[in-house]
Protein backbone atom coordinates (compact mmCIF):
# COMPACT_ATOMS: atom_id res chain seq x y z
CA UNK A 1 0.00 0.00 0.00
CA UNK A 2 1.35 3.21 -1.14
CA UNK A 3 2.34 6.14 1.86
CA UNK A 4 -1.08 8.40 2.59
CA UNK A 5 -0.06 11.28 4.98
CA UNK A 6 -2.33 12.83 6.53
CA UNK A 7 -2.76 16.22 8.51
CA UNK A 8 -2.70 16.20 12.15
CA UNK A 9 -3.95 18.29 14.68
CA UNK A 10 0.02 19.13 15.97
CA UNK A 11 2.35 21.03 14.63
CA UNK A 12 5.23 19.45 13.16
CA UNK A 13 3.37 15.53 13.59
CA UNK A 14 1.64 13.80 10.49
CA UNK A 15 -0.02 10.21 9.93
CA UNK A 16 1.53 7.95 7.73
CA UNK A 17 0.06 4.74 6.37
CA UNK A 18 2.00 2.10 5.38
CA UNK A 19 2.34 -1.77 4.88
CA UNK A 20 1.88 -2.26 8.68
CA UNK A 21 -0.49 0.69 9.36
CA UNK A 22 -1.33 3.60 10.21
CA UNK A 23 1.14 5.41 12.03
CA UNK A 24 1.85 8.97 14.11
CA UNK A 25 5.38 10.00 13.13
CA UNK A 26 7.55 13.33 14.35
CA UNK A 27 10.24 14.17 15.87
CA UNK A 28 12.40 11.28 14.52
CA UNK A 29 9.96 9.34 16.60
CA UNK A 30 6.94 6.66 15.57
CA UNK A 31 4.24 5.74 16.97
CA UNK A 32 2.17 2.86 16.08
CA UNK A 33 -0.62 1.24 17.72
CA UNK A 34 -0.02 -2.35 18.64
CA UNK A 35 -2.26 -4.48 20.47
CA UNK A 36 -0.48 -7.79 19.59
CA UNK A 37 2.54 -6.82 21.65
CA UNK A 38 -0.07 -7.36 24.92
CA UNK A 39 -0.32 -10.82 23.94
CA UNK A 40 2.26 -12.33 26.83
CA UNK A 41 0.15 -10.64 28.76
CA UNK A 42 -3.38 -12.27 27.83
CA UNK A 43 -2.26 -15.48 28.71
CA UNK A 44 -4.64 -16.68 31.76
CA UNK A 45 -1.82 -17.56 33.90
CA UNK A 46 -0.72 -13.91 33.80
CA UNK A 47 -3.82 -12.20 32.73
CA UNK A 48 -5.30 -12.99 36.16
CA UNK A 49 -2.67 -11.72 37.92
CA UNK A 50 -2.98 -8.21 35.99
CA UNK A 51 -3.50 -5.09 38.55
CA UNK A 52 -6.05 -3.46 36.09
CA UNK A 53 -8.09 -6.91 36.38
CA UNK A 54 -7.58 -7.03 39.83
CA UNK A 55 -9.21 -4.08 40.52
CA UNK A 56 -11.86 -4.21 37.92
CA UNK A 57 -12.88 -7.66 38.80
CA UNK A 58 -16.68 -7.79 39.57
CA UNK A 59 -17.65 -10.82 41.67
CA UNK A 60 -20.88 -12.01 40.55
CA UNK A 61 -21.63 -10.86 37.00
CA UNK A 62 -21.24 -13.29 33.87
CA UNK A 63 -20.80 -11.07 31.16
CA UNK A 64 -19.34 -7.46 32.79
CA UNK A 65 -19.09 -4.13 31.35
CA UNK A 66 -16.82 -1.14 31.59
CA UNK A 67 -16.06 1.81 30.09
CA UNK A 68 -12.57 3.20 29.07
CA UNK A 69 -13.18 6.81 29.09
CA UNK A 70 -9.41 7.76 28.28
CA UNK A 71 -9.18 4.99 25.59
CA UNK A 72 -5.54 5.97 24.04
CA UNK A 73 -4.06 3.34 22.42
CA UNK A 74 -6.47 1.07 23.96
CA UNK A 75 -3.91 -1.46 25.36
CA UNK A 76 -5.95 -1.27 29.10
CA UNK A 77 -9.49 -1.91 27.07
CA UNK A 78 -7.72 -5.05 26.11
CA UNK A 79 -7.05 -6.21 29.28
CA UNK A 80 -10.15 -5.84 29.91
CA UNK A 81 -11.50 -7.38 26.93
CA UNK A 82 -9.45 -10.04 27.61
CA UNK A 83 -10.83 -11.19 31.08
CA UNK A 84 -14.50 -11.09 29.71
CA UNK A 85 -15.73 -7.51 30.02
CA UNK A 86 -17.24 -6.02 27.12
CA UNK A 87 -15.70 -2.41 27.03
CA UNK A 88 -16.81 0.73 24.91
CA UNK A 89 -13.44 3.06 24.67
CA UNK A 90 -13.78 6.72 24.66
CA UNK A 91 -11.10 8.75 22.80
CA UNK A 92 -11.61 12.06 22.11
CA UNK A 93 -8.39 13.12 19.95
CA UNK A 94 -9.05 12.43 16.36
CA UNK A 95 -5.43 11.30 15.73
CA UNK A 96 -5.16 8.88 19.11
CA UNK A 97 -8.62 7.73 17.68
CA UNK A 98 -7.61 6.76 14.26
CA UNK A 99 -4.79 5.36 15.46
CA UNK A 100 -6.70 3.12 18.05
CA UNK A 101 -9.16 1.99 15.23
CA UNK A 102 -6.44 1.30 12.76
CA UNK A 103 -4.96 -1.17 15.76
CA UNK A 104 -8.47 -2.85 16.54
CA UNK A 105 -8.91 -3.50 12.23
CA UNK A 106 -5.58 -5.17 12.39
CA UNK A 107 -5.95 -7.12 15.67
CA UNK A 108 -9.33 -8.33 14.66
CA UNK A 109 -7.45 -9.97 11.98
CA UNK A 110 -5.43 -11.90 14.67
CA UNK A 111 -7.09 -15.23 15.80
CA UNK A 112 -5.45 -14.53 19.10
CA UNK A 113 -6.66 -11.02 19.45
CA UNK A 114 -10.12 -11.59 17.70
CA UNK A 115 -12.25 -12.83 20.85
CA UNK A 116 -11.17 -10.11 22.90
CA UNK A 117 -11.18 -7.15 20.39
CA UNK A 118 -14.89 -8.58 19.62
CA UNK A 119 -15.66 -7.17 22.86
CA UNK A 120 -14.51 -3.47 22.36
CA UNK A 121 -16.06 -0.81 20.78
CA UNK A 122 -14.40 2.68 20.02
CA UNK A 123 -16.32 5.51 20.25
CA UNK A 124 -14.84 8.68 19.05
CA UNK A 125 -15.61 11.39 21.28
CA UNK A 126 -15.56 13.23 24.41
CA UNK A 127 -16.29 11.13 27.64
CA UNK A 128 -17.32 13.25 29.93
CA UNK A 129 -20.70 13.92 27.97
CA UNK A 130 -20.75 9.69 26.53
CA UNK A 131 -20.95 8.52 30.15
CA UNK A 132 -23.62 11.26 31.07
CA UNK A 133 -25.76 9.94 27.64
CA UNK A 134 -24.56 6.09 28.21
CA UNK A 135 -27.78 4.50 27.67
CA UNK A 136 -26.93 1.88 30.36
CA UNK A 137 -24.92 1.32 34.04
CA UNK A 138 -21.47 -0.16 33.05
CA UNK A 139 -20.22 -2.45 35.91
CA UNK A 140 -17.08 -0.69 35.67
CA UNK A 141 -16.04 2.92 34.96
CA UNK A 142 -12.19 3.08 33.95
CA UNK A 143 -10.08 6.76 34.08
CA UNK A 144 -6.63 6.61 33.19
CA UNK A 145 -5.93 10.73 32.71
CA UNK A 146 -2.92 11.86 31.68
CA UNK A 147 -0.12 12.62 34.11
CA UNK A 148 3.68 13.55 34.04
CA UNK A 149 5.96 10.96 33.22
CA UNK A 150 5.88 8.30 35.45
CA UNK A 151 8.62 6.12 34.39
CA UNK A 152 12.71 6.39 33.10
CA UNK A 153 12.37 3.86 30.70
CA UNK A 154 13.49 5.33 27.59
CA UNK A 155 11.07 3.07 25.18
CA UNK A 156 8.30 4.14 27.19
CA UNK A 157 9.14 7.91 27.11
CA UNK A 158 9.80 7.90 23.22
CA UNK A 159 5.73 6.31 22.98
CA UNK A 160 4.16 9.16 25.37
CA UNK A 161 6.44 11.87 24.08
CA UNK A 162 4.45 11.84 20.83
CA UNK A 163 0.94 11.28 22.54
CA UNK A 164 2.08 14.40 25.09
CA UNK A 165 2.23 16.80 21.57
CA UNK A 166 -1.61 15.55 21.19
CA UNK A 167 -3.06 15.29 25.09
CA UNK A 168 -2.15 17.49 28.17
CA UNK A 169 -2.32 15.93 31.75
CA UNK A 170 -6.39 16.32 32.95
CA UNK A 171 -7.08 19.69 33.70
CA UNK A 172 -10.76 18.81 34.34
CA UNK A 173 -10.46 16.07 36.88
CA UNK A 174 -13.61 17.26 39.18
CA UNK A 175 -15.97 16.87 35.65
CA UNK A 176 -14.39 13.67 34.75
CA UNK A 177 -14.69 11.68 37.70
CA UNK A 178 -18.71 13.33 38.28
CA UNK A 179 -18.97 12.02 34.58
CA UNK A 180 -17.67 8.88 35.60
CA UNK A 181 -19.84 8.66 38.91
CA UNK A 182 -22.86 10.15 37.30
CA UNK A 183 -23.18 6.79 34.92
CA UNK A 184 -23.78 4.47 37.98
CA UNK A 185 -21.06 2.04 37.78
CA UNK A 186 -20.37 -0.62 40.09
CA UNK A 187 -17.23 0.82 40.62
CA UNK A 188 -14.85 3.62 39.38
CA UNK A 189 -11.28 2.51 38.74
CA UNK A 190 -8.43 5.13 38.65
CA UNK A 191 -4.99 4.99 37.12
CA UNK A 192 -2.30 6.83 38.95
CA UNK A 193 1.42 7.24 39.62
CA UNK A 194 2.53 5.01 42.70
CA UNK A 195 2.65 8.32 44.91
CA UNK A 196 0.65 10.70 42.70
CA UNK A 197 -2.21 12.68 44.35
CA UNK A 198 -5.92 11.62 44.44
CA UNK A 199 -7.81 12.20 41.65
CA UNK A 200 -10.18 15.60 42.54
CA UNK A 201 -8.89 14.52 45.91
CA UNK A 202 -11.53 12.06 46.31
CA UNK A 203 -10.57 9.06 48.69
CA UNK A 204 -11.29 5.82 47.00
CA UNK A 205 -12.72 2.98 48.93
CA UNK A 206 -9.75 0.49 48.58
CA UNK A 207 -6.84 0.27 46.21
CA UNK A 208 -4.35 -1.90 44.40
CA UNK A 209 -0.87 -0.79 43.91
CA UNK A 210 2.30 -2.42 42.21
CA UNK A 211 5.84 -0.67 41.73
CA UNK A 212 5.15 1.24 38.48
CA UNK A 213 1.56 2.02 39.17
CA UNK A 214 -1.76 2.36 41.55
CA UNK A 215 -5.41 1.72 41.11
CA UNK A 216 -7.61 3.99 43.04
CA UNK A 217 -11.17 1.89 43.33
CA UNK A 218 -14.06 3.76 44.52
CA UNK A 219 -17.24 1.92 45.19
CA UNK A 220 -20.44 3.77 44.98
CA UNK A 221 -23.28 3.29 47.47
CA UNK A 222 -25.77 1.19 45.65
CA UNK A 223 -29.54 2.33 45.70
Amino acid sequence: MPDANLSSSASGLELRHDEEGLALVGDGMVLRADLSALLPRLRPDRLSRELLVRAARVRGVEAPTAVDATAGLGEDSLLLAAAGFTVTLFEKDPVIAALLRDALERAADDVALAPAVSRMTLVEGDSVAGLRDLGFSPDVVFLDPMFPERTKSAAVKKKFQLLHHLECPCDNEDELLQAALSARPRKVVIKRPPKGPLLAGAKPSYQVAGKAVRYDVIVPPRT
